[in-house]
C-alpha cells in the first residue's frame, strides 16, 4: 500500500540592515516538535543586499534541521536494532 505523506515546514524569518534570523519548526506525526534557528550578518563593507541574508540564515536553519533529523531517525533505528546506526546526508 502506498502512503502519501505532508509535512509542512513553518518559516519566519526576522532581518534587520544588518542580520537575518530564521527560525524553521517541523512538527512530525509522533508529535515531536524540531526547531532549529540559523543567523546571517552582512559584513559591513558588503552592499545591502537582504535577500542574500535571508537566504543564508534560512539555508542555516533548514540545514541543522535536517541534521536533527537524521539523529531523530538513527536514534530510532538504534532503539529497534540494537546497533549503531550511520544515516548521513
Amino acid at each position: 500500500m502506498q502512503a502519501h505523506l505532508n509535512w509542512h515546514i513553518d518559516l519566519d524569518i526576522e532581518r534587520t540592515e544588518t542580520e537575518s534570523e530564521a527560525t524553521a519548526s517541523l512538527r512530525l506525526p509522533d508529535s515531536t516538535l524540531l526547531t532549529t534557528r540559523g543567523h546571517a550578518r552582512r559584513n559591513p563593507d558588503d552592499p545591502e543586499q537582504a535577500r542574500v541574508g535571508e537566504e543564508l540564515a534560512t539555508a542555516r536553519a533548514l540545514n541543522d534541521l535536517a541534521r536533527r533529523l537524521l539523529r531523530k531517525a538513527a536514534h530510532e533505528i538504534e532503539e529497534t536494532t540494537h546497533s549503531p546506526a550511520h544515516p548521513h546526508l
